[in-house]
């Protein structure tokens, strides 16, 4: 038996449908396969608060896609004490970073070495590109068609080496080779152009009163909790600018006017406005 889910954290839902789409193709690929049968588990979406409460435990049986988001070139720092929870159980999985079209640095690399310590065993992997979530310009709308190719094509082609698995053809004993450093580099710092730091940190998005209708979506959005529902659009707590919020309130409500922001918004506009490519690790 295998069961094949995808499982990610996702603000403006970009990682979710890569990662939910390799983990469909991948049930799609091998549910007529002879060798195992296959049965599509629900996907787990711990992008919620509450859902990074729960404890998350997996066996040789799972076949797990997982996914975060890039911040700062590495897996944001806000999940850590959440993913040393998890219990991999000797389950396979495919780690998958998604970023802004700047660099994913070290973040897949990071994550791969997670999800071993945890117990997965990791079979193939990806870095992906979405748009920006500072940005509406940087790489815009995607992950786009020629993006999902290319996540059909690790699918494929991690089925393949399931089946070649299955068939005593090859093994999972050592962890997937994917770019980045080990032992991981400091997170990425945005800085000015004579090389000051810009400090972000706190910066949190504002919001426009008369613009506001009180839908409540960005109470929802929040992956950390920090719209309350009593006063949607003020964020009150961390901001871990996933810009989840701004970019899915149907209003157009919310807005940043940090200068440090902007200016840093603006640069990565300019610098990286060259498309990167998506990459695969089989």
């Amino acid at each position: 038996m295998k069961r094949i889910r995808g499982m990610y954290f996702s603000g403006t839902k970009t990682t979710e449908k890569v990662v939910t789409f390799i983990a469909d193709k991948l049930y799609e690929n091998l549910k007529d396969a002879e060798c195992f049968d296959v049965i599509k588990a629900e996907d787990i979406d711990f992008t919620p608060p509450k859902a990074r409460e729960e404890i998350y435990a997996f066996s040789e049986d799972d076949v797990v896609v997982f996914g975060v988001p890039v911040i700062a070139g590495r897996v944001p720092n806000v999940l850590l004490g959440f993913l040393d929870t998890l219990e991999g159980g000797g389950s396979l999985a495919v780690p998958i970073v998604l970023y802004g079209n700047r660099n994913f640095d070290d973040a897949l690399i990071e994550l791969r070495n997670i999800l071993e310590e945890k117990g997965f065993r990791t079979i193939s992997a990806g870095a992906f590109v979405g748009e920006h979530s500072f940005s509406r310009i940087l790489a815009a709308g995607r992950p786009d068609e020629k993006d999902m190719k290319v996540a059909e094509k690790l699918a494929e082609e991690t089925s393949a080496k399931l089946l070649q698995q299955a068939a005593g053809d090859i093994s999972f004993d050592e962890p997937i080779a994917v770019d980045g450093q080990d032992p991981i580099r400091p997170y990425y710092k945005p800085r000015d152009r004579k090389g000051n730091h810009i400090n972000i940190l706190k910066v949190k998005p504002k919001l426009n009163q008369q613009k506001c209708d009180g839908c409540g979506i960005c109470v929802s959005a929040c992956p950390m909790g920090s719209i309350k529902e009593e006063a949607p659009g003020i964020v009150d707590g961390i901001c871990i600018k996933c810009c989840g919020c701004e970019k899915l309130c149907p209003q157009g409500a919310l807005y940043f006017d940090d200068a440090g922001y902007l200016y840093h918004k603006e640069e990565l506009e300019l610098g990286f406005a060259e498309r990167k490519e998506p990459k695969i690790f089989i």
